[in-house]
């Protein structure tokens, strides 16, 4: 079968390799549509932590169940997702229920070979049901279901401000979850095309451009001098994540979603005054994904408008560095088995 390798930053290479067999508690699926997030982006630059070359991209996946060991709910053949964050199931963060930070985590297409393949193999207890979405549906649950984690962590609360730093796929699903929560959403970005997507598309009115010298009065202005309570981080950028401690409001909890290789830092006098809450988000629980599927279901949410770009797998290799180039204006790239 044919599959994608990244072999070293910024090098592709189209593979032949045999076809996975079924083996006891896995799933053999096949590739029907691969969405191409920040982690594949940043995989590729060679800036992406816990990773190592060569490597099979891709955990943003619409897939076909071809046939399954202990999964006697799905039938060969149904449309479905899979839940790619591998969990052992007995350790201390699984034994809590929190598998989407299991100590010795096997994330689809970052630790272990991912979705840029014909057919892959996965544990039959990660398997989702499609609930009739489509394969672009499909494809963009696990991103939202990140955002979803995100917002979960935060508790958001009806009335909140809700700061989201970072406007790119993993931003917009925070946005609509903070929205659906009840919160009242501020997009802060760098990029002026993103924060217009935010405003045109996801009705998102109050928005910041991150370079304005006058951040922090725009956001006293728009919260009547309180500021947010609520400040999620979907950038991964070391600056924005430092730089956002100084947007909190006394009280405010601080949920770093974006994934950053160096130490943060910020003024301790300043955060403890606050008496603020900073908590990491690590991927999503299968509750997530329930979540958005019912989401998607209910018409809460419209991700097929974040998709920008659209390639064939054979097209891939040619493709891949242009969705870095900001200009290209790329929000979500979807690749196409054929």
């Amino acid at each position: 079968m044919n599959t994608l390798v990244c072999t070293t930053p910024g090098s592709f290479a189209y593979q032949q390799v045999p076809k996975p067999l079924l083996t006891p508690g896995n799933a053999l699926v096949k590739i029907r549509q691969i969405g191409v997030c920040g982690t594949d982006l940043h995989a590729f630059e060679g800036t992406q932590p816990f990773f190592s070359y060569p490597r099979i991209l891709g955990h943003e996946l619409a897939v076909e169940l071809v046939e399954a060991d202990g999964a006697p709910d799905f039938q060969p053949g149904e449309v479905i997702t899979f839940i790619p964050y591998f969990n052992c199931g007995h350790c201390v963060a699984c034994r809590a229920g929190k598998t989407n930070c299991c100590v010795s985590l096997q994330v689809s297409g970052i630790h272990i070979d991912g979705g840029m393949t014909e057919y892959l193999s996965v544990p039959a207890h990660s398997l989702v049901h499609g609930e009739g979405l489509s394969v672009d549906e499909l494809a963009l649950v696990e991103p939202l279901a990140i955002g979803a984690h995100g917002v979960r962590r935060a508790g958001v609360q009806p009335g909140e401000f809700v700061l989201v730093v970072g406007a790119g796929p993993i931003g917009l699903g925070i946005m609509e979850f903070a929205r659906i929560a009840g919160g009242t959403v501020i997009a802060l970005d760098l990029n002026e095309d993103r924060l217009a997507f935010c405003r045109e598309k996801l009705g998102v009115p109050r928005t910041i451009n991150a370079s304005d010298s006058d951040v922090i009065e725009q956001l006293r202005a728009i919260t009547s001098g309180d500021m947010p309570t609520v400040v999620i981080d979907a950038t991964g950028s070391l600056r924005a994540m430092n730089t956002a401690f100084a947007y909190m409001a006394h009280g405010a909890r601080y949920v770093l979603v974006g994934l950053q290789k160096d130490n943060i830092s910020f003024s301790h006098p300043e955060f403890h005054k606050r008496e603020a809450t900073l908590m990491s988000s690590r991927n999503a629980t299968r509750a997530d994904f329930e979540q958005v599927i019912r989401s998607l279901k209910n018409g809460l949410i419209n991700p097929t408008t974040y998709i920008t770009h659209r390639v064939d797998f054979g097209q891939v290799k040619n493709e891949f560095a242009s969705w870095l180039n900001p200009a290209n204006g790329v929000i979500k790239a979807m690749v196409t088995m054929t």
